[in-house]
């Protein structure tokens, strides 16, 4: 939108190369567990997909497209990292030290725009001893492209969307795979997840007018906006302690029936794999032929907790000492602080971090922060998709929002805006309120949706058709204005 209109720009990217998630993450198996049709955007359709549910190198190579049909990529000053912000009243300007191969150095800008997303700073786990092992560690976001697995005795921490993905991925070369839960997860079969376009659906989206609209609009109802009235809590539903509504007991019983089915031999894992809390409470993951997987017989699931690292591998509470050669950390990432993560110090010196302290972000419209004139935040608190949804859309919403705030600025002759802490604080109340009478407030699981104070900060709790109203454009009493010389 920058480049339409003509204005200048500066993206500072710590990465070699654009991508983002699909660029860091190169595991085995690495792909979108949302469809593909509508994980792109709406103005850069792209009908020539080669499955419904796209791998890591086509959904860079999209992206890439996107940019360099866009004109984006000259603008981008790659292996650079932004390692300070702070604003500066007087000027009217956010101040930037970047650092990159050749030093340190300062910019400066009227609007700083933060869109590192949720996906990039993997967690730091520690586990008594880990030093002493002996083998190679890996996380799954720094996957080496000479890494062999050949033969090799390998263990995987965790059982979420990434080892979903990777464990199947690699288990036919390994010698043997050990895969530690700590809870297990809700999954369901798609059909589509692992085919092929056929040549006739491709046809269609090439050739017939509206079909890729049509078929779009389908995917967003189906995998979001039509999901989340079934995850309200019903006061008079009877089981609340498995579920919150009876269409909710429904998903449940359905994803409880395909588990027996695909472990009808192997009664032992089924209460292991088996989650207590209601369908949706954490993200419902597809089965990447996961069941399948864990019923070889060169594969365990691990759930005694771990206690120890040791030099031949892995020590649970149960004594077992677990050999491996290699430990494969699909951990997740850290998603609370979004953007505190950087020094970034407002109007009067308060760095972002202090005021989302206690892994409370707040932000209006997930977006922005008093005391912070002129800056952004891309994928804030509250704007995350727990029940499904397009992350591009998303994008493509915030960046209407932005671009409205920055005519409203323009109409004003204004060199700056900041929202009201009034506005930011009833924003906040608001989708508290709502979240109360969604799913992730439940008490049942413990997930990275919520703060330890138990605040949902970072699912939204509205549609996305919702969202699009809230950031179709902006009220200008929610903001103070600056003016003075440009």
């Amino acid at each position: 939108k920058l480049e339409a209109l003509g204005i200048p720009y500066t993206i500072i990217e710590r990465q070699h190369d654009l991508g983002g998630t699909w660029l860091l993450n190169r595991y085995p198996g690495c792909g979108v567990d949302t469809p593909n049709h509508f994980y792109s955007y709406s103005f850069a359709p792209n009908p020539g997909w080669t499955r419904f549910f796209s791998s890591q190198p086509e959904l860079q190579a999209y992206l890439a497209d996107v940019a360099d049909g866009a004109g984006v990529r000259d603008q981008i000053q790659f292996s650079t990292e932004m390692t300070a912000a702070k604003w500066n009243d007087d000027l009217g300007r956010w101040i930037v030290e970047i650092s990159d191969s050749d030093g340190e150095r300062t910019i400066d800008a009227s609007m700083l725009v933060c869109a590192t997303g949720h996906f990039n700073e993997p967690t730091p786990v520690r586990f008594p001893g880990d030093e002493m092992f002996q083998g190679e560690v890996i996380h799954s976001t720094r996957w080496p492209n000479d890494l062999d697995l050949t033969g090799k005795r390998v263990g995987v921490i965790g059982t979420g969307a990434t080892s979903m993905q990777l464990v199947p991925s690699i288990a036919p070369e390994v010698k043997s795979l050990a895969v530690f839960q700590r809870s297990p997860q809700w999954v369901r079969p798609v059909a589509e997840y692992r085919a092929s376009v056929d040549p006739a659906t491709s046809w269609l989206f090439e050739h017939l007018p509206f079909y890729g609209i049509w078929y779009r609009f389908g995917q967003f109802w189906r995998y979001g906006d039509g999901l989340l009235r079934f995850l309200r809590k019903d006061p008079d539903w009877p089981h609340p302690e498995r579920a919150l509504n009876r269409i909710n007991d429904r998903h449940r019983q359905e994803m409880t029936d395909y588990l027996h089915e695909q472990l009808a031999d192997h009664p032992e894992l089924v209460e292991e794999c088996l989650p207590a809390y209601p369908a949706f409470g954490k993200r419902i993951l597809l089965d990447n032929g996961w069941f399948e997987t864990i019923t070889q017989p060169h594969v365990r699931l691990v759930t005694d907790p771990i206690a120890s690292w040791e030099e031949p591998g892995i020590r649970t509470d149960d004594g077992v000492l677990h050999e491996f050669d290699v430990i494969i950390l699909a951990t997740g990432f850290t998603v609370t602080n979004h953007a505190a993560r950087f020094d970034i110090k407002g109007r009067d010196g308060t760095t972002l971090a202090e005021d989302w302290v206690d892994q409370n972000p707040r932000a209006n419209v997930g977006m922005t922060v008093p005391g912070f004139p002129n800056l952004f935040v891309m994928y804030g608190p509250n704007t995350n998709l727990g029940h499904g949804g397009s992350g591009m859309n998303l994008a493509e919403m915030q960046t209407r929002y932005i671009m409205a705030c920055m005519a409203a600025m323009a109409e004003r002759n204004a060199t700056s805006l900041e929202v009201h802490e009034a506005q930011r604080t009833a924003y906040t109340d608001w989708v508290d309120e709502l979240h109360e009478d969604l799913i992730w407030t439940h008490p049942g699981m413990t997930t990275y949706y919520r703060n330890p104070e138990g605040k949902v900060r970072s699912p939204m709790p509205f549609r996305l058709v919702d969202y699009w109203q809230l950031t179709s454009d902006i009220d200008p009493d929610h903001y103070v204005f600056s003016t003075g010389d440009r």
